[in-house]
């Protein structure tokens, strides 16, 4: 019987993963991506012997294919996908690939925001407590690639709405939606229950042993899950009530009760501060004891935990201003929980590609806290206008480096220079590490 040609769109991390899983799985595989492939990816795709091309699409090859695994960057309005999908030709995510070749049990995060920071916490949770996890989705290596082997017990996943798009028969045990806030609308035809609908995919093929951890105070998680009712085991995250089970914030600390599992601490003592970060914290928290993680072992992960950079980030302090790098926060809900967890006078420089934001959500925090607006990107115009009147000072700029001179020459000692752009970075930069780290550069010069 001939191989069955598996097609892989888009030659990064997942889709050289996939590539490579497929393989190993007796498919005959053909890589394509319509951009340029690294050269590591490159090298590894030529010394497996996968063929692949780059900087084009050969049409006739891929629409031969008997599934085709796409990168979660192509949208689902390009053509070759809706001939894909005409043609009757599955196109799945590598996540749903992946899901079929492993025996591990899943955890699956997903949100608008603080998805990166709890994947990595929950993590690094299970991994301190000494359980044999690895982690993938949208971090770290490829989830497809670490399969072939399959050699964890557990996975932590985070998940794009774009990865859970492509997903239809994984199974997560334990999955945690954060959030739900308007994000990437270009991609959902500017419609948010499109959006909403993408998330909660989280949900699809959950039993009703399967742990389900959601901040019950998102309004778009509590009216979706008012008119769906899941068959789920809920935990429910409050800052607002006691909740058995379920986890909260009572008095600054934090308190989740999960299956026979209690937890309680103090969160002075840890690393991460803020509101948001609480929620952060008690979704891994409860995810630590869906699977067996006790309390000493929870409280000993969390003191030890150290962010991703990018995500409000210590950038260095110049005359007595400290820089804060949090370039990850590419939405105005980012920002939202970013400028809340100040206590300083922040000059905040924000811009770059907008999503179709709404920064309404914005006007009480910016007027309490930010004393001058800088705007860094090529079009601002909607930054501007908006805040306008609402901002003492403003300035415009398209250098990362005349943007953190600014911020210098306006702030105080004490005061906090914010890089929280609330858009996307590809107007000015290759993505949202290259702006982060351009800002850290600058902030070095100044200083040296």
């Amino acid at each position: 019987m001939a191989a069955q040609k598996l097609v892989v769109l888009g030659g990064g991390e997942s889709g050289v993963g996939a590539a490579l899983l497929a393989q190993a799985k007796g498919f005959e595989v053909f890589l394509s991506d319509k951009g340029q492939l690294l050269e590591k990816y490159r090298s590894i795709l030529r010394e497996a012997g996968i063929p692949f091309e780059e900087e084009q699409h050969t049409e006739e090859r891929i629409l031969e294919a008997d599934e085709v695994v796409k990168s979660p960057g192509i949208p689902e309005k390009v053509p070759l996908v809706k001939q894909l999908k005409a043609k009757g030709i599955p196109v799945v995510s590598e996540i749903e690939l992946a899901a079929r070749y492993t025996r591990a049990k899943l955890i699956g995060i997903t949100g608008s925001n603080g998805k990166t920071t709890t994947t990595l916490l929950t993590y690094h949770l299970l991994k301190t407590a000494g359980l044999n996890v690895g982690l993938a989705g949208n971090i770290g290596d490829s989830f497809a690639k670490q399969v072939i082997d399959d050699t964890f017990d557990y996975y932590v996943l985070e998940l794009s709405s774009f990865q859970l798009d492509d997903m239809y028969r994984t199974r997560l045990h334990t999955a945690i939606l954060l959030n739900i806030t308007p994000d990437h609308l270009d991609r959902y035809e500017y419609t948010f229950q499109n959006y909403v609908n993408s998330k909660f995919r989280i949900l699809q093929n959950m039993q009703p042993q399967d742990d389900f951890i959601y901040f019950q105070e998102s309004p778009a998680v509590a009216d979706e899950l008012a008119k769906r009712s899941p068959e789920v085991n809920r935990l429910p995250v409050s800052l607002e009530q006691a909740i058995n089970p379920g986890g909260y914030l009572q008095n600054s600390r934090l308190i989740a009760h999960n299956r026979s599992l209690s937890f309680e601490l103090d969160m002075a003592e840890l690393p991460l501060k803020g509101p948001h970060n609480a929620i952060n914290m008690l979704s891994a928290v409860l995810a630590a004891q869906s699977v067996g993680v006790d309390s000493d072992a929870i409280a000993e992960g969390l003191r030890t935990f150290k962010n991703a950079s990018h995500r409000l980030e210590p950038a260095g302090t110049v005359n007595g201003v400290a820089f804060i790098n949090d370039s990850k926060a590419t939405n105005v809900d980012s920002v939202f929980y970013a400028l809340a967890s100040m206590e300083e006078p922040v000059i905040w420089i924000a811009g770059g590609l907008d999503k179709g934001n709404d920064y309404s959500q914005l006007d009480g925090l910016v007027r309490q806290k930010v004393k001058g607006l800088i705007c860094l990107g090529k079009d601002n115009r909607k930054l501007t206008e908006y805040f306008t009147g609402i901002v003492p000072i403003l300035y415009e700029t398209q250098d990362v480096k005349d943007a953190v001179a600014k911020g210098l020459e306006w702030g105080q000692p004490g005061d906090m220079v914010l890089l929280s752009p609330a858009c996307a970075s590809f107007d000015l930069f290759r993505n949202y590490e290259d702006r982060g780290n351009q800002f850290k550069e600058a902030v070095q010069s100044i200083a040296n």
